[in-house]
Protein backbone atom coordinates (compact mmCIF):
# COMPACT_ATOMS: atom_id res chain seq x y z
CA UNK A 1 0.00 0.00 0.00
CA UNK A 2 2.88 2.27 -0.19
CA UNK A 3 3.25 2.80 3.76
CA UNK A 4 6.71 2.40 5.87
CA UNK A 5 5.52 -0.79 7.81
CA UNK A 6 6.90 1.14 10.75
CA UNK A 7 5.12 3.48 10.64
CA UNK A 8 1.92 2.78 12.34
CA UNK A 9 -0.37 -0.04 14.03
CA UNK A 10 -3.99 -0.16 13.24
CA UNK A 11 -6.24 -1.22 16.37
CA UNK A 12 -9.58 -2.70 15.33
CA UNK A 13 -12.17 -2.78 18.23
CA UNK A 14 -14.77 -5.09 17.89
CA UNK A 15 -17.90 -6.52 19.79
CA UNK A 16 -19.60 -9.88 17.34
CA UNK A 17 -19.05 -8.38 14.28
CA UNK A 18 -17.33 -10.69 12.29
CA UNK A 19 -18.92 -10.14 8.70
CA UNK A 20 -17.60 -6.25 8.95
CA UNK A 21 -14.52 -7.36 10.01
CA UNK A 22 -13.50 -10.15 7.77
CA UNK A 23 -13.67 -6.72 5.23
CA UNK A 24 -11.91 -4.60 7.38
CA UNK A 25 -8.72 -6.80 7.73
CA UNK A 26 -9.24 -7.80 3.84
CA UNK A 27 -8.37 -3.85 3.22
CA UNK A 28 -5.62 -4.05 5.06
CA UNK A 29 -3.07 -6.22 2.98
CA UNK A 30 0.45 -5.03 3.67
CA UNK A 31 0.36 -3.84 6.69
CA UNK A 32 2.13 -5.63 9.45
CA UNK A 33 0.90 -4.02 12.57
CA UNK A 34 -2.99 -4.98 13.06
CA UNK A 35 -4.77 -5.35 16.55
CA UNK A 36 -8.07 -6.93 17.09
CA UNK A 37 -9.29 -6.08 20.73
CA UNK A 38 -12.42 -7.99 21.46
CA UNK A 39 -14.97 -8.13 24.17
CA UNK A 40 -13.94 -11.60 25.68
CA UNK A 41 -14.15 -14.93 25.68
CA UNK A 42 -17.11 -15.52 23.83
CA UNK A 43 -16.70 -12.76 21.00
CA UNK A 44 -17.28 -13.76 17.31
CA UNK A 45 -14.57 -11.82 15.69
CA UNK A 46 -11.60 -13.88 17.48
CA UNK A 47 -12.30 -16.74 15.13
CA UNK A 48 -11.83 -14.02 12.13
CA UNK A 49 -8.51 -12.56 13.72
CA UNK A 50 -7.01 -16.12 13.93
CA UNK A 51 -8.48 -17.21 10.82
CA UNK A 52 -6.28 -13.96 8.64
CA UNK A 53 -3.48 -14.73 11.43
CA UNK A 54 -4.05 -11.40 13.33
CA UNK A 55 -2.96 -10.42 16.91
CA UNK A 56 -6.60 -10.63 18.62
CA UNK A 57 -6.64 -9.31 22.22
CA UNK A 58 -9.33 -9.96 24.84
CA UNK A 59 -11.08 -7.21 26.89
CA UNK A 60 -13.00 -7.68 29.97
CA UNK A 61 -14.49 -4.51 30.90
CA UNK A 62 -15.34 -3.94 34.83
CA UNK A 63 -17.38 -1.24 33.79
CA UNK A 64 -15.23 1.52 34.76
CA UNK A 65 -12.46 3.36 33.39
CA UNK A 66 -10.62 2.94 31.10
CA UNK A 67 -12.82 1.60 28.03
CA UNK A 68 -11.65 -0.57 24.87
CA UNK A 69 -9.61 2.30 23.47
CA UNK A 70 -7.90 3.88 26.31
CA UNK A 71 -7.01 0.20 27.89
CA UNK A 72 -5.35 -0.57 24.71
CA UNK A 73 -3.06 2.65 24.80
CA UNK A 74 -2.24 2.29 28.35
CA UNK A 75 -1.51 -1.74 28.03
CA UNK A 76 -0.12 -2.64 24.89
CA UNK A 77 3.72 -2.51 24.06
CA UNK A 78 3.10 -0.48 20.49
CA UNK A 79 6.31 -0.81 17.78
CA UNK A 80 5.17 2.06 15.66
CA UNK A 81 5.36 5.78 16.41
CA UNK A 82 1.13 6.35 15.40
CA UNK A 83 -1.85 4.79 15.96
CA UNK A 84 -5.04 4.37 13.50
CA UNK A 85 -8.15 3.15 15.55
CA UNK A 86 -10.62 1.47 12.81
CA UNK A 87 -14.06 0.34 13.55
CA UNK A 88 -14.91 -2.87 12.02
CA UNK A 89 -17.35 -1.16 9.44
CA UNK A 90 -14.29 0.68 8.16
CA UNK A 91 -12.59 0.35 5.21
CA UNK A 92 -9.48 1.89 4.29
CA UNK A 93 -8.28 2.25 0.39
CA UNK A 94 -4.92 2.50 -0.84
CA UNK A 95 -5.01 6.18 -1.54
CA UNK A 96 -6.04 6.46 1.90
CA UNK A 97 -2.33 4.66 3.31
CA UNK A 98 -0.29 6.29 -0.02
CA UNK A 99 -1.65 10.07 1.52
CA UNK A 100 -0.83 8.60 5.06
CA UNK A 101 2.50 7.83 3.79
CA UNK A 102 3.45 11.22 2.26
CA UNK A 103 2.10 13.21 5.32
CA UNK A 104 3.26 11.23 8.33
CA UNK A 105 6.72 11.02 7.32
CA UNK A 106 7.00 15.07 7.72
CA UNK A 107 4.07 16.26 9.59
CA UNK A 108 4.74 18.36 12.94
CA UNK A 109 1.08 17.33 13.99
CA UNK A 110 0.32 15.01 16.41
CA UNK A 111 -3.28 14.00 15.28
CA UNK A 112 -5.40 14.03 12.23
CA UNK A 113 -9.08 14.46 11.78
CA UNK A 114 -10.79 11.33 9.42
CA UNK A 115 -13.24 11.73 6.81
CA UNK A 116 -15.32 9.07 6.04
CA UNK A 117 -17.77 8.00 3.07
CA UNK A 118 -21.06 7.00 4.71
CA UNK A 119 -23.30 4.72 3.66
CA UNK A 120 -27.30 3.99 4.91
CA UNK A 121 -28.73 1.27 4.01
CA UNK A 122 -26.66 0.20 1.22
CA UNK A 123 -26.62 3.45 -0.31
CA UNK A 124 -24.14 5.98 -0.26
CA UNK A 125 -24.54 9.37 1.00
CA UNK A 126 -22.91 12.60 -0.26
CA UNK A 127 -24.50 15.24 1.85
CA UNK A 128 -25.73 16.04 5.12
CA UNK A 129 -23.29 15.86 8.32
CA UNK A 130 -20.16 14.04 7.58
CA UNK A 131 -19.07 13.54 10.89
CA UNK A 132 -14.97 13.12 11.00
CA UNK A 133 -13.40 11.63 13.64
CA UNK A 134 -10.13 12.00 15.54
CA UNK A 135 -8.68 8.56 14.86
CA UNK A 136 -5.01 8.97 13.93
CA UNK A 137 -2.49 10.13 16.13
CA UNK A 138 1.15 10.03 17.82
CA UNK A 139 1.77 6.93 20.78
CA UNK A 140 2.30 8.69 23.74
CA UNK A 141 0.22 12.34 22.63
CA UNK A 142 -3.08 11.79 24.62
CA UNK A 143 -5.76 9.63 24.71
CA UNK A 144 -9.56 9.51 25.10
CA UNK A 145 -11.29 11.65 27.45
CA UNK A 146 -12.08 10.36 30.51
CA UNK A 147 -15.73 9.62 31.60
CA UNK A 148 -17.17 8.45 34.99
CA UNK A 149 -19.76 5.96 34.26
CA UNK A 150 -19.82 3.23 36.91
CA UNK A 151 -22.71 0.99 36.75
CA UNK A 152 -24.89 3.45 34.20
CA UNK A 153 -23.01 2.15 30.64
CA UNK A 154 -22.86 -1.33 29.23
CA UNK A 155 -20.65 0.02 26.53
CA UNK A 156 -17.08 -1.07 26.37
CA UNK A 157 -15.63 0.78 23.80
CA UNK A 158 -15.58 4.89 23.83
CA UNK A 159 -17.97 6.51 20.99
CA UNK A 160 -18.60 9.38 22.17
CA UNK A 161 -15.61 10.31 24.14
CA UNK A 162 -12.72 12.47 22.03
CA UNK A 163 -9.17 11.88 22.39
CA UNK A 164 -7.80 14.75 24.13
CA UNK A 165 -4.35 15.57 22.60
CA UNK A 166 -0.94 17.79 23.32
CA UNK A 167 0.08 19.41 20.55
CA UNK A 168 -1.43 20.45 17.00
CA UNK A 169 -3.84 18.28 14.65
CA UNK A 170 -4.52 18.03 11.01
CA UNK A 171 -6.55 15.97 8.30
CA UNK A 172 -6.08 13.56 5.79
CA UNK A 173 -8.14 14.47 3.11
CA UNK A 174 -8.46 10.47 1.27
CA UNK A 175 -12.06 9.28 3.30
CA UNK A 176 -12.51 6.18 4.60
CA UNK A 177 -15.51 4.05 3.50
CA UNK A 178 -18.26 3.57 6.68
CA UNK A 179 -20.30 1.05 5.30
CA UNK A 180 -21.97 -1.67 8.16
CA UNK A 181 -23.59 -4.59 6.54
CA UNK A 182 -25.56 -6.07 9.65
CA UNK A 183 -28.66 -3.92 8.51
CA UNK A 184 -31.29 -1.47 10.05
CA UNK A 185 -32.15 -3.74 12.54
CA UNK A 186 -28.60 -3.71 14.29
CA UNK A 187 -28.16 0.13 13.42
CA UNK A 188 -31.64 0.90 15.42
CA UNK A 189 -30.06 -1.32 18.11
CA UNK A 190 -26.91 0.45 18.37
CA UNK A 191 -28.50 3.73 18.27
CA UNK A 192 -30.76 2.81 21.07
CA UNK A 193 -27.79 2.23 23.14
CA UNK A 194 -26.03 5.12 22.50
CA UNK A 195 -29.13 7.06 23.59
CA UNK A 196 -29.07 5.62 26.70
CA UNK A 197 -25.29 6.38 27.30
CA UNK A 198 -26.06 9.96 26.01
CA UNK A 199 -29.32 10.50 28.26
CA UNK A 200 -27.23 9.76 31.41
CA UNK A 201 -24.16 11.74 30.28
CA UNK A 202 -26.23 14.74 29.83
CA UNK A 203 -27.41 14.02 33.98
CA UNK A 204 -23.65 13.62 34.55
CA UNK A 205 -22.62 17.23 33.25
CA UNK A 206 -25.95 18.69 34.59
CA UNK A 207 -23.98 17.64 38.52
CA UNK A 208 -20.45 18.31 37.16
CA UNK A 209 -21.10 21.76 37.26
CA UNK A 210 -19.23 24.75 34.81
CA UNK A 211 -16.06 22.40 34.92
CA UNK A 212 -17.62 19.12 33.22
CA UNK A 213 -18.37 21.41 30.23
CA UNK A 214 -15.63 23.38 29.60
CA UNK A 215 -14.07 19.65 29.29
CA UNK A 216 -16.54 19.58 25.86
CA UNK A 217 -15.68 20.36 22.44
CA UNK A 218 -17.92 22.86 20.80
CA UNK A 219 -19.27 20.34 18.73
CA UNK A 220 -20.24 18.77 22.00
CA UNK A 221 -20.93 21.43 24.08
CA UNK A 222 -23.23 22.91 21.43
CA UNK A 223 -25.26 19.55 21.48
CA UNK A 224 -25.31 18.96 24.78
CA UNK A 225 -26.37 22.71 25.33
CA UNK A 226 -29.96 21.98 23.61
CA UNK A 227 -30.38 18.10 23.39
CA UNK A 228 -33.20 18.86 25.81
CA UNK A 229 -34.83 21.19 24.51
CA UNK A 230 -37.98 20.21 22.62
CA UNK A 231 -37.21 21.55 18.99
CA UNK A 232 -33.78 19.83 18.80
CA UNK A 233 -34.90 17.12 16.71
CA UNK A 234 -36.69 19.24 14.28
CA UNK A 235 -33.65 21.66 13.90
CA UNK A 236 -31.29 19.05 13.68
CA UNK A 237 -33.83 17.39 10.73
CA UNK A 238 -33.45 20.71 9.26
CA UNK A 239 -29.79 21.50 9.35
CA UNK A 240 -28.86 18.17 7.32
CA UNK A 241 -31.57 17.76 5.55
CA UNK A 242 -31.85 21.27 4.23
CA UNK A 243 -28.79 23.59 5.31
CA UNK A 244 -26.34 20.58 4.60
CA UNK A 245 -28.13 19.54 1.60
CA UNK A 246 -29.31 15.82 2.75
CA UNK A 247 -32.28 16.52 0.45
CA UNK A 248 -29.64 15.84 -2.41
CA UNK A 249 -29.04 12.17 -1.68
CA UNK A 250 -32.96 11.63 -2.49
CA UNK A 251 -35.01 9.04 0.26
CA UNK A 252 -31.66 7.79 1.64
CA UNK A 253 -30.45 11.36 2.78
CA UNK A 254 -34.66 11.85 3.85
CA UNK A 255 -34.46 8.39 5.76
CA UNK A 256 -30.92 9.30 7.50
CA UNK A 257 -32.00 12.60 8.48
CA UNK A 258 -35.08 11.08 10.18
CA UNK A 259 -33.65 8.11 11.69
CA UNK A 260 -31.18 10.82 13.52
CA UNK A 261 -33.64 13.22 14.32
CA UNK A 262 -35.51 10.20 16.16
CA UNK A 263 -32.39 9.44 17.92
CA UNK A 264 -32.25 12.65 19.46
CA UNK A 265 -35.74 12.38 20.59
CA UNK A 266 -35.07 9.66 22.16
CA UNK A 267 -32.48 10.94 24.20
CA UNK A 268 -34.87 14.20 25.16
CA UNK A 269 -37.80 11.37 26.06
CA UNK A 270 -34.58 9.30 28.38
CA UNK A 271 -33.43 12.54 29.82
CA UNK A 272 -36.94 13.76 31.00
CA UNK A 273 -37.59 10.24 32.32
CA UNK A 274 -34.49 10.11 34.35
CA UNK A 275 -34.68 13.48 35.71
CA UNK A 276 -38.30 12.61 36.96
Amino acid sequence: MGIEKSLITVVIPVKDDPVNLRLCISRLAGIDQIVVVGSGANDSSRSVAEEKSINYIEFEWDGKFPKKRNWILRNYAFQTDWVLFLDADEYVSKAFFDELNDVLSRTSHVGFWLNYDNYFMGKRLHYGDPSPKLALFRIGAGEYEQINEDSWSHLDMEVHEHPVLVGSVGAIKTPIEHKDYRGLAHWIIKHNDYSDWEANRYLRLLDGGENAWKKLTPRQRTKYRHIVKWWFPFVYFCGVFFYKKGILDGVVGFRLSLMKSWYFYTVRLKILELLK
